[in-house]
């Protein structure tokens, strides 16, 4: 039975991610487990009116009171109260789906919230058994050997025998010596372990990358940190009062207090399982024409997938040149990095590997336009590697200068926060911080320079690769 089913909510579940710190992503699990409390309780005392004042202004109006209260009386209350609840998964820092035990049935809620913390999407469904985990040994290049190569197998095997995912390679540097670990496959039956030139997606990471190509141009002195966008936006797009507080600054540490997504990219994804290829730069400016703030700018941390992206933009008009081009010839060539980009020529293309959604189904790779700059890269762990170690020991060329600056703290309070780079704790010790997701890859990258201690980690699966890094990481402490 489905109560809010319409293309733009169940969208909105899909695209809504990339990368947060981890401090976020707990803080919205908290929103999201919170609001499902009080329906629960107004669930189980049949209270229809109440369940649906939780819910936000657009799921109000594709969605009357009366025929709210006309399902839940005749379809859901009779099933009697809730008597067992529990959290099946948290997905893309969004989606939570709950397990509900009634007395003669067993359902599935789907629920998120909006930018009020109020239900957009509250969608009930037949109760799925999750596929069992894998009961054969998942193959690996993990010899097993070490002492650390056994820790890492404990951590890699609690995520690669999981019915959803695929293949797995990890990175660790760990006082100058470099070791690598593959699982599994490129492609789900072919029995291929992914190598160090395989490419994935890394979602969100690519947000550090566009850090670096802001702090590049500041330190060139072609822009500033407390310059304006309105300085950089087309006068019809300027002339909104709102944007004109919001600096550089704010668009790169999530404090701009704009959308996490446009809401007109939604409406113009002709593709709901590629969502972000279609949304070109004047649906950018059209929506930045009329939106509204959700906070002063610099006052409140806001992950935001449009604030990086619209960054993106304006660094291209800055250039002259596109998002790829500018990071191929800023970050890449310098670093030697010759497997990372937006797109794959078709000498690159065969190393690509396919990608597998949150329930392990094949899923197409996302293509982006103009928000390109929050989540475009694909790269190879060898070339992660490469990244990795320049920003773990910066030198003193004008790129070690620009990666120099991401890492200076602009924000702290709840969230510390470079430029792009988190800054979070595991067993007392500080990482600089950056994940990725898209539908169907999950990547994690942490370092801490004092202890000459890296992580990356890559996945052609949309299941968090969080747990094996962070696991990693305390193995290593």
């Amino acid at each position: 039975m489905r109560l809010k089913f319409t293309y733009s909510v169940i969208l909105l579940g899909l695209i809504i991610s990339c990368a947060q710190s981890l401090f976020a992503q707990s803080r919205q699990q908290q929103k999201v487990d919170s609001v499902f409390a009080i329906v629960k309780k107004y669930f189980n005392q049949k209270n229809a009116d109440a369940i649906y004042n939780q819910a936000g202004a657009d799921f109000q109006k594709e969605l009357s009171i009366d025929a709210f209260g006309d399902v839940a009386n005749k379809q859901l209350f009779p099933l009697g109260e809730i008597k067992e609840s529990s959290l099946i998964n948290f997905v893309n820092n969004s989606t939570a789906t709950y397990k509900l035990k009634f007395a003669s049935a067993t359902l599935q809620l789907m629920m998120n919230l909006d930018k009020r913390d109020k239900l957009s999407l509250f969608l009930f469904q037949s109760y799925v058994e999750p596929a069992a985990d894998k009961t054969g040994l998942v193959q690996t290049s993990n010899p097993l050997r070490s002492s650390m190569d056994k820790k890492i197998d404990t951590v890699a095997r609690a995520y690669i025998q999981k019915a959803n995912t695929i293949g797995l390679i990890i990175g660790v540097m760990n006082k100058g010596q470099i070791t690598t670990y593959s699982y599994g496959e490129t492609i789900k039956g072919n029995h291929k372990l992914p190598n160090a030139d395989n490419f994935f997606e890394i979602g969100s990471i690519t947000k550090t990358f566009t850090s670096t190509l802001l702090a590049w141009y500041v330190n060139e002195g072609k822009v500033s940190l407390t310059d304006p966008v309105t300085k950089y936006l087309p006068d019809s797009v300027a002339a909104n009062p709102e944007l004109k507080s919001i600096t550089l600054l704010n668009l790169s540490n999530h404090t701009s207090g704009l959308d996490r997504i446009p809401d007109n990219l939604i409406s113009h994804a002709s593709d709901a399982l590629n969502p972000y290829k279609d949304y070109t730069r004047q649906l950018l400016f059209s929506y930045l024409k009329t939106c509204k703030l959700n906070s002063k700018p610099g006052e409140k941390y806001a992950y935001s997938n449009l604030a990086v992206g619209l960054l993106g933009t304006i660094l291209e008009s800055v250039s002259g040149e596109s998002f790829e081009q500018m990071v191929i010839s800023i970050i890449c060539k310098p670093l030697g990095m010759y497997s990372t980009g937006q797109f794959l020529n078709p000498l690159m293309a065969p190393r690509f590997v396919q990608v597998y959604n949150q329930g392990g189904q094949l899923t197409p790779a996302w293509d982006f336009d103009a928000l390109a700059p929050c989540g475009a890269l694909r790269s190879t762990l060898n070339d992660m590697l490469r990244y990795t170690k320049a920003n773990l020991h910066p030198g003193t060329d004008e790129l070690s200068k620009a990666i120099d600056l991401t890492h200076k703290v602009t924000f702290n309070n709840d969230v510390k926060i470079g430029l792009a780079w988190h800054i979070i704790k595991v067993s007392g010790m500080g990482y600089y911080f950056h994940n990725g997701g898209t539908n169907g890859s999950s990547s994690f990258l942490a370092f801490n320079s004092d202890k000459d201690i890296a992580i990356v980690v890559l996945s052609n699966a949309a299941q968090s690769t969080d747990p094996v890094g962070i696991g990693i990481l305390k193995k290593l402490k």
